[in-house]
């Protein structure tokens, strides 16, 4: 299945300029839903995964049903404030400001093999954050897992040496 001609283009959004990859079709096609998490699967059955982190809010899509289907353990990854338990945060840089994200400090036990999972790849920094943030609470990030990757905005060295698992990548 040809999952990159059901990804829906939306141009000028959220602003000018902009053309938005939109995954909702994904979601709404069983059959490609069924394929995405069928690879994740396939890619990563043979590797060493404790806890699957999945990034606000579309990486909890995809990443808790990947977690139930391994067996794994699930962790939310949200912005500051939106957890209500103690939590560990991470602060990085945009482009404009910076912004923060938080886990359960419960969330990653010490040593765990983590996969990280959100929607889109797109500069990384989000991505970089949480790796970052991972390691701060004692986890090895094994890997990242994207429906969607763009090429051109380079995410991958914001990430560094970390193996990328991207399924559509433009």
């Amino acid at each position: 299945m040809d999952l990159k001609k059901i990804v829906r283009d939306i141009p000028d959004f959220p602003k000018p300029g902009i053309l938005f990859k939109d995954i909702t079709p994904l979601l709404q096609n069983p059959q490609a839903f069924k394929v995405i998490i069928d690879s994740f699967v396939a890619h990563y059955k043979n590797k060493t995964i404790d806890v699957i982190v999945g990034i606000e809010s579309r990486g909890f899509l995809f990443g808790s049903v990947l977690a139930y289907v391994m067996g794994k353990s699930f962790a939310i990854m949200r912005k500051k404030g939106k957890l209500p338990y103690t939590t560990v945060s991470y602060t990085y840089k945009l482009e404009y400001g910076e912004d923060t994200i938080e886990l359960h400090e419960d969330a990653i036990p010490k040593g765990a093999h983590v996969l990280i999972v959100d929607d889109l790849l797109a500069t990384g920094g989000t991505a970089g954050a949480a790796a970052q943030l991972v390691k701060k609470m004692g986890g090895k990030v094994d890997g990242f897992a994207f429906v969607i990757e763009l090429d051109f905005l380079s995410g991958r060295k914001a990430i560094g040496d970390v193996p990328v698992f991207s399924l559509i990548r433009y």
